[in-house]
């Protein structure tokens, strides 16, 4: 799908002034704008969040009465776009914060710790930190591991009874 924009009011970056016009709006942080589809005769709506290179949701656009241009943004549309978008950011947050954290509890009872493994992803060098809690939320131990540490139940148990040592 290659973009092509309208010629429009907008041109600074850093304008956070509402505009209305008919393929591009932008209230807030949220700005859509209608994108033709040069594959097809299709059109599409791109929605970007202000400060984001990239549109967080890109999703087709309905033609207009001559079935030739597209149909015009208008606020009840605008509105559900903002809503759509909003929640594929939320999950796509959802989903890097699971593959970043993970935790098990190992034990029974009194003696229930809960191991974590936060993963840090630095570009130069990535780490993760395992950490154990009791049951009450004081800190047992803490290690810093490499990020590819498989935590599971097993691994867990082993770091407990190894004194909270750094695993190998």
């Amino acid at each position: 799908m290659t973009e092509t924009f309208p010629p429009s009011a907008d041109d600074g970056d850093n304008d956070t002034a509402p505009i209305q016009e008919p393929r591009l709006w932008r209230d807030g942080p949220w700005t859509a704008r209608v994108i033709k589809n040069e594959d097809d005769d299709g059109w599409a709506v791109a929605m970007t969040r202000q400060g984001e290179s990239e549109p967080a949701l890109v999703g087709p656009w309905t033609m207009g009465r001559d079935k030739k241009n597209p149909k015009p943004l208008d606020a009840p549309a605008f509105h559900t776009l903002v809503k759509t978008a909003s929640e594929v950011l939320r999950r796509h947050e959802q989903q890097l914060h699971a593959r970043l954290n993970k935790s098990v509890s190992v034990g029974a009872g009194s003696e229930r710790v809960r191991v974590s493994l936060r993963i840090v992803p630095d570009d130069d060098d990535p780490y993760a930190i395992l950490q154990a809690h009791d049951e009450f939320g004081a800190q047992l131990g803490e290690a810093r591991v490499a990020p590819g540490f498989r935590l599971d139940a097993d691994s867990a148990a082993a770091w407990i009874e190894g004194g909270f040592q750094k695993p190998r």
